[in-house]
């Protein structure tokens, strides 16, 4: 509240060469005080980020369990962020804070793993486990498991099953 004080006697009665300055200055103090407060948080409720992570990592399961990938597509951070009630921005920073990776490379983790046990156990095509795993096109499945897995699914599958 004195910071705001502060910057309100400045609008109203400060008018010299330092006004400009010293505005910025309490301003910057106090987006430095709501930074630290908003990412207290994320350390203050490790217990209930704990429970988000959870209940995500079975969403992200149940999603693929079925033909939703199929039918919807490959799910975005929106998507569980709704499902967990949380804003986009919210869930990516506290699932930053809480594993080091974003949610969209944690899903793109997902994707790869579940591709390399489809690959390696059934006989379906790439092209048949891309359109199940949501892309909508092979050739997007293909580009993403070169650039994890440093090698094309085929030579993954031909690697794999000698």
């Amino acid at each position: 509240m004195d910071c705001l004080k502060i910057i309100h006697m400045e609008l109203e009665h400060g008018v010299d060469k330092h006004s400009k300055t010293l505005l910025v200055n309490h301003i910057e103090l106090l987006l430095n005080y709501c930074m630290r407060f908003y990412e207290r948080q994320f350390i203050t409720r490790s217990k209930a980020n704990s429970d988000v992570l959870t209940r995500f990592e079975s969403l992200l399961d149940k999603y693929f369990e079925g033909e939703t990938a199929e039918n919807n597509g490959l799910p975005t951070v929106k998507y569980f962020a709704d499902k967990l009630c949380l804003s986009s921005n919210y869930f990516g920073d506290m699932f930053k804070k809480e594993t080091g990776k974003t949610p969209q490379e944690y899903i793109q983790a997902k994707v790869i793993e579940l591709a390399k046990v489809r690959i390696s156990v059934t006989e379906d095509t790439v092209s048949q486990i891309a359109y199940s795993l949501g892309f909508q096109y092979p050739q997007h499945f293909c580009r993403l498991f070169k650039k994890r897995v440093g090698c094309t699914p085929s030579k993954y599958r031909a690697q794999n099953n000698l």
